[in-house]
């Protein structure tokens, strides 16, 4: 057994959204610098294009920058389209983009809710719907392409902050998952979820910042994340090592879910 091409993504085409930044980063760059052609995309071109440049002077592998405002559904379907003029295949969608807002129960805003519903849930599903063209190009039962759509352990359990919508959609996400895999998975498309915990991203910067010691002193790996620990798993789930994982969700999280004292 070859470990090192069990592991192998190099030459797969990538799209990761919301791959500027954050978690969505993190896992660019490990496909980048495990060979991949990486395309990312973003809100903003500019951050968009400066990440991609610096993820390609890494290399060995190649980042693309392919901007959008996936809330747009024009957007969304614009970047399916310029993607398809670049290539003939996608082995690999990291559905990462998303977002969260936090607000007392009696005054959480309706169009809040609305809005990360349809960023964290919906748009998962509107992408993967239109990205099955190019996922089912090349897969097949020795070469599966692959979805990994990034859920939360707050989708696992109640988070103590009052993210209503946030962890109502990490939640869907899971399940979404699950009935995606149970579909694509007989066309040789691997669906699967990965569910992080505390990183040191945008989304989670603040409460690192004000709950940091506390947040840590509930991990029982005493730690937060790190690039290579959701990177990592991710490269797992693309590689031929994930060939026989489909609708499952991973947790990384250093042990806090299952901790006797909870985040």
């Amino acid at each position: 057994m070859n470990i090192e091409a069990l592991f192998s993504v190099k030459g797969k085409v990538v799209l990761v959204t919301g791959g500027s930044r954050g978690i969505g980063e993190m896992i660019a760059t490990g496909f980048v610098q495990g060979g991949a052609r990486v395309y990312i995309s973003s809100r903003s071109s500019k951050a968009c294009d400066e990440v991609a440049a610096k993820l390609t002077a890494l290399g060995p592998g190649e980042c693309i920058s392919l901007p959008g405002d996936l809330q747009n559904l024009a957007d969304l379907k614009g970047l399916v389209a310029e993607l398809t003029k670049r290539e003939t295949h996608l082995d690999v969608l990291v559905n990462n983009a998303g977002a969260t807002w936090g607000a007392p129960i009696d005054s959480y805003p309706d169009a809040a809710f609305q809005k990360i519903m349809n960023l964290n849930v919906t748009r998962i599903f509107t992408l993967t719907q239109a990205c099955l063209p190019l996922l089912r190009a090349n897969a097949s039962a020795d070469s599966p392409s692959s979805v990994i759509n990034i859920g939360s352990i707050n989708g696992e359990s109640v988070p103590g902050m009052e993210t209503y919508a946030y962890s109502s959609s990490k939640a869907a996400v899971h399940h979404l998952t699950r009935h995606l895999a149970s579909t694509l998975g007989k066309e040789h498309i691997l669906v699967n979820a990965v569910a992080p915990g505390s990183f040191p991203s945008k989304m989670m910067a603040a409460t690192l910042r004000d709950f940091g010691d506390e947040i840590i002193a509930k991990v029982p790996v005493g730690r937060v994340g790190t690039p290579e620990d959701v990177a990592g798993t991710c490269i797992y789930l693309a590689s031929r090592a994930g060939q026989y994982t489909c609708g499952s969700v991973i947790v990384v999280d250093g042990g806090a879910l299952h901790s006797s004292s909870k985040i």
